[in-house]
């Protein structure tokens, strides 16, 4: 009888052990100092795993809302049940913020005509503050790519440096009328382009003072528009002598201070995905600045760990000079690029050190859970504990 007691303990003990352990997984802990932003799509999403997920963000910008006849409108027909949805996220999260993103790399196309004309942007500023009162969220992001610029073959003018001022003001004075009335406070941000070539078609000096914190896009440095190779997202300039972009994300950051932005409003950009080439030299970089002449594309980070890393013929190489890994399979000739654990610490801790706002992330569906731990409790931690 008393082996039987001890044995019914013993199972109680390990069964309270485990479900204290998971209540310490679901307890909501707020980020006090910096923001985690986390891009959602509409297409892509798990809602399975949003709801511990959120425990760990602080804003949510759900993409993409279109621009049809200057106005802002559904990207989808999913994209008010899946707002609601995410406003369902505030019940264990009750600081979480949820903005809808306009345009986007496929949708910014609209952009330059919406705000062309005061009058076109008054119709363009309602229809985005209709859009966000309708959907009961707290902000709005424009996801212009790019002002003054063709991003993808898009409409675009010299008056867009100017214009994308001006609706930014707009839309700052009718928000904080929206809170003068007895609404919310709402926010209002930007995505901006890494490169100085887009802060040359901006005056983000005074932009921002019509936003609340500028999300860096510090990513997609290599594409597979390159038939050369690259870090798309290295933290530090590499001294590889074949590197032609000379572009970096703590460069980037530089740049937009540089630009006339306080640090404190910068939010730091990362890639929770990795490009690949194949049919790459390999030289003495084992594929990293060679030329590809075989396929290109992306993976998300997910199915890279899952199905690459050490595993299948490929290689984990460090980049010690860029603070990057990337993956080579002799094999193929295969070359990735991507972000990991061990990137995205040092990453974050550059947030920290620089005084910067925050780290947001494209996007949501592509990790597993490891990149965004590794961003929060890289942000929990207090620098005494570093």
């Amino acid at each position: 009888m008393k082996s039987f007691t001890l044995f019914l303990t013993t199972i109680f003990l390990l069964l309270s052990c485990n479900v204290q352990q998971k209540a310490v997984i679901k307890k909501y802990e707020p980020l006090e100092d910096h923001k985690v932003v986390a891009y959602v799509t509409g297409w892509q999403n798990n809602w399975g795993e949003f709801q511990e997920k959120a425990l760990q963000i602080t804003h949510i910008n759900y993409a993409f809302a279109n621009i049809k006849d200057g106005k802002v409108v559904d990207g989808g027909e999913k994209d008010t049940p899946d707002l609601i949805k995410l406003n369902d996220l505030k019940k264990v999260n009750p600081n979480l913020k949820i903005l809808i993103s306009v345009g986007g790399w496929s949708w910014s196309g609209g952009f330059s005509d919406a705000v062309l004309t005061d009058s076109s942007r008054q119709v363009f500023a309602n229809s985005a503050i209709d859009y966000m009162l309708r959907h009961k969220i707290d902000g709005i992001d424009l996801d212009w790519e790019y002002p003054g610029l063709p991003g993808a073959g898009n409409t675009h003018r010299p008056e867009d440096k100017e214009n994308f001022t001006a609706i930014l003001k707009l839309l700052r004075e009718k928000l904080d009328a929206l809170t003068a009335s007895g609404h919310q406070p709402y926010l209002l941000t930007v995505a901006t382009a890494a490169s100085q070539w887009y802060l040359d078609h901006v005056n983000m000096a005074e932009a921002h003072k019509y936003l609340d914190f500028v999300n860096i896009m510090t990513y997609d440095y290599y594409t597979g528009g390159s038939p050369l190779t690259g870090h798309h997202s290295n933290l530090h300039l590499s001294k590889n002598e074949n590197d032609p972009r000379i572009i970096s994300s703590s460069k980037s950051v530089n740049l937009h201070i540089k630009s006339g932005i306080p640090v404190e409003k910068l939010v730091l950009g990362v890639p929770f995905y990795g490009r690949y080439w194949t049919s790459t030299n390999a030289g003495d970089t084992k594929g990293l600045y060679q030329l590809s002449k075989g396929e290109k594309g992306s993976y998300h980070y997910k199915f890279i760990e899952e199905n690459m890393i050490d595993k299948d013929g490929f290689e984990m190489v460090w980049d010690s000079v860029s603070m990057a890994p990337y993956l080579w399979r002799e094999s193929d000739r295969q070359f990735v690029t991507f972000e990991n654990p061990a990137s995205l610490k040092l990453k974050t801790e550059f947030v920290k050190d620089k005084g910067m706002g925050g780290v947001m992330f494209w996007q949501f569906n592509q990790d597993n859970g490891k990149l965004l731990n590794t961003i929060y409790s890289t942000l929990k931690k207090d620098k005494n504990q570093d």
